[in-house]
């Protein structure tokens, strides 16, 4: 009997080694890994650019929320100091976008 479970071991760890040789050996796997590999340098190219862009959105939004604040300052308004909080909040939450999105990315 152990002859014979030696011999079906050996016999299908040869096989499992075989099949192991031919995946490994696939050129569709390592075409597929390139194209991973291609794609995420890619994405990485665009991330530069997005990032300029969400700090120039960041720069028109404290802009326009400046106006905004100042603009019911003058008038009086009795809710500035909520505004103001809201819009700084937003600036600071696109600028934060932008720092996740380097540190992820990039490191």
């Amino acid at each position: 009997m152990t002859k014979q479970l030696q011999k079906l071991c050996l016999t299908g760890s040869a096989v499992l080694f075989s099949f192991g040789a031919a995946f490994a050996q696939n050129p569709g796997i390592q075409a597929g890994a390139q194209a991973i590999q291609q794609a995420s340098s890619d994405l990485q190219a665009y991330f530069e650019p997005v990032t300029t862009l969400i700090y120039i959105i960041a720069a028109l939004v404290g802009l326009f929320g400046g106006f905004r604040i100042y603009s019911k300052w003058q008038n009086g308004d009795q809710d500035v100091q909520k505004s103001a909080i809201g819009w700084v909040g937003a600036v600071l939450f696109l600028l934060s976008i932008a720092a996740v999105l380097q540190a992820v990315f990039f490191a």
